[in-house]
């Protein structure tokens, strides 16, 4: 029998999107109470999300990139080729976590590990996510099903960031993205990739103690 304290890792490496999402999905409907929870760890290829609450006038001119429109919350956002983004499928109810606290678990983890390298950052309580002064270098949005979350945070490392100016990230005009290796010019994402899950792995091991 698992315990609260068992969450594996899995590396999905570079994967389309839709595949991973798919199997996000499957993992969610399949559980149940004793299912150990799991922290997936992926890249994509370029692709535009738009979440629930997504309008079409935040898609500017996506080009040739293709638009998946999923069942988180929020507005469209980008992902592509070093860009970190990891999925916490994580039973809250059975930790005893409302959807907040999980929230600003996930923010305040991306913002110690922007910390360790000198970079102060902070979370906005009116649009989620991570922000160094007025550029946004994490998005995070997420699904809660019968008390089980997916999708997850998206962590720009060392990337194209280009195609973020075909849309309004997150539904926000006018708002610049920025990534790590523009203060860490020798950054690997595989280094973030293993901080920030070993780090959501700790604090959501804390948050039952």
């Amino acid at each position: 029998m698992s315990t609260l304290t068992d969450i594996s890792i899995r590396h999905w490496g570079l994967a389309d999107y839709v595949n991973v999402w798919e199997a996000m999905q499957d993992f969610t409907n399949q559980r149940h109470e004793t299912t150990p929870d799991e922290i997936w760890v992926v890249e994509h290829p370029p692709v535009f999300t738009q979440g629930q609450n997504g309008k079409a006038e935040h898609l500017l001119h996506v080009g040739d990139i293709p638009v998946v429109h999923v069942d988180r919350g929020g507005q469209v956002t980008y992902h592509g080729p070093g860009q970190v983004v990891i999925y916490p499928l994580i039973d809250i109810a059975r930790r005893g976590l409302a959807v907040r606290p999980f929230v600003t678990l996930i923010e305040q983890t991306m913002i110690t590990v922007l910390a360790e390298y000198g970079i102060l950052a902070q979370a906005r309580t009116e649009a989620p996510g991570v922000y160094v002064g007025d550029e946004k270098i994490a998005s995070l949005g997420l699904r809660i099903r019968q008390g089980r979350s997916y999708h997850g945070l998206a962590f720009n490392v060392k990337m194209d960031l280009e195609p973020f100016a075909r849309i309004n990230p997150c539904g926000l005009r006018g708002m610049k993205m920025t990534q790590l290796v523009n203060f860490v010019p020798d950054i690997k994402p595989a280094i973030i990739a293993d901080k920030l899950s070993q780090g959501l792995i700790q604090a959501i091991s804390r948050s039952i103690s």
